[in-house]
């Protein structure tokens, strides 16, 4: 792996990248493609626009827009007066941008035509197109800054309803970045796909992975994102040899877009995914379509990136149940708290949330977990997804579970509905391809494997589950369906 020696700083890599392989490719949208000497250069001129927009050091920068070179050059840019950027998935509405933005108060907000002429009410935030930070010729010098100040904000959505900005150091996403690349094996001949939002967690291993490795990252813009056969005409056309995306976008490949009904697209060795359980039906399917590609499953909440990982063998194809998160990883502490949450403490956990007192010792996830035969560690639910139902503790996870080891089911979500006395397990099920779900069926399937007040209530049958801008199962609109 082409990298420098315990990198400390997130725009050091493309300097450096830069310096050593100029001429490389280090960013591919559509049909343009930047190296890395246009990136730096490209990241020198906007630091010097945002340096004249009166943006300083430990400034917040949000930027609102489609994905983009530019909006590469911009992050770095941001990093190179000591800013922070804050990214904003361009499907954000206004409403949800300002918030954000009353939330973290940037010097600059950055957008494309369509952000600088929406409505934002009185008092809007100062404002700038692309265009505008392109046109200061006069370098201005890289500031000096510590690998554990602030380097971006991710905003989340937060329990009260109102969106939560977790903010990372350049320490914090590095210590998974160069776990992540050792792990993969990542070289400077590979190209790398962005399939996840800017906003998204996953997206860091995706550009900075790249960065580290003087490799390529490949934009997959958002028309691509709900279109599954053509994001895995991407995968095959575009060359990608490292993909890393959420389970329900390789899925829905797997079921509308073709993805193994074709060769294994010529030049993938590694296909990662993280985000949400991935059905073991479907890992079966996608061991057996590319026995020659390493697959892993990655585990870590946006406040922690990945602490735990696991690659699949031949041992995980029989199993009943879902894959285990594996073991820590990044120099990351991984235990379990008496009431089994999963707590991570180490280099990788969060400065802490923007606005609010800094992260002091272990993150505790809200997730539950628990650990194998091999001592591997079993992700089981949440801990906001055990409800009180009929007078019993039930963990939705551990439904789900039962329900996609049924022969007939692809994919199975298990929601409350209701309230009160009225209150119902639903499940949401995809079926596999030419299978037939029935209530009847599901609720035997459930008397044979869990305590009678888990057997479901009600069962509705899709065709694929709803998704979130981050391509999540969307949980809450399954909740709020009648």
């Amino acid at each position: 792996m082409n990298t420098v020696d315990s990198p400390e700083l997130l725009h050091q890599l493309v300097i450096d990248a830069a310096g050593r392989t100029p001429d490389a490719p280090a960013v591919h949208a559509g049909d343009t493609t930047v190296t890395y000497r246009e990136l730096d250069r490209l990241a020198a001129r906007q630091a010097a626009g945002l340096h004249a927009a009166g943006v300083r050091r430990g400034d917040r920068v949000l930027i609102w827009a489609e994905k983009s070179a530019e909006v590469v050059a911009l992050m770095q840019a941001s990093l190179r007066l000591g800013a922070i950027y804050v990214p904003v998935a361009p499907s954000n509405p206004v409403s949800r941008v300002r918030l954000i933005a009353d939330g973290c108060a940037p010097a600059l907000v950055v957008t494309g035509e369509a952000g600088l002429a929406a409505g934002w009410g009185d008092n809007p935030p100062p404002l700038s197109g692309f265009a505008e930070l392109s046109t200061v010729d006069s370098p201005v010098p890289v500031e000096p800054v510590g690998p554990d100040e602030p380097a971006y904000i991710l905003y989340t959505s937060g329990s009260t309803g109102a969106p939560k900005g977790v903010l990372i150091s350049h320490r914090n996403a590095l210590a998974f970045v160069t776990w992540a690349a050792a792990e993969t094996g990542l070289h400077a001949g590979d190209r790398l796909a962005n399939h996840a939002p800017f906003n998204f967690d996953l997206s860091v291993f995706d550009l900075y992975g790249a960065f580290l490795a003087g490799a390529s990252v490949d934009l997959a813009g958002a028309e691509l994102s709900y279109s599954p056969a053509e994001l895995t005409e991407f995968l095959s056309e575009r060359g990608i040899s490292i993909w890393y995306s959420v389970p329900s976008a390789l899925l829905l490949m797997m079921r509308h877009g073709g993805l193994l009904d074709r060769p294994v697209p010529a030049r993938l060795r590694v296909c990662v995914f993280a985000g949400e359980p991935f059905p073991i039906a479907g890992v079966r399917a996608l061991r057996r379509a590319w026995p020659d590609v390493r697959l892993f499953n990655w585990y870590g909440p946006t406040e922690t990136n990945v602490v735990t990982s696991h690659e699949v063998t031949g041992a995980d194809l029989g199993r009943t149940g879902g894959l285990p998160i594996g073991r820590p990883c990044s120099g990351a502490t991984v235990t379990l708290a008496p009431d089994a949450e999963i707590v991570v403490s180490g280099p990788t956990v969060m400065l802490g949330y923007w606005g609010a007192p800094p992260q002091l010792g272990g993150y505790r996830t809200g997730d539950l977990g628990r650990y194998g035969e091999r001592g591997e560690l079993e992700y089981i639910g949440r801990r906001d997804a055990m409800v009180k139902l009929r007078g019993h503790r039930v963990e939705l996870g551990e439904i789900e579970a039962a329900l996609s080891r049924h022969p007939a089911v692809a994919q199975a979500v298990v929601v409350v509905a209701g309230t009160g006395i009225d209150a119902k397990l639903r499940a949401v099920i995809v079926p596999r391809a030419g299978e037939r779900v029935t209530l009847l069926g599901m609720k035997a399937h459930c008397a044979a494997h869990l305590p009678r007040y888990m057997i479901v209530d009600e069962v509705t049958v899709v065709a694929e589950l709803p998704r979130t801008a981050n391509g999540k199962t969307d949980r809450a609109a399954l909740a709020a369906t009648p």
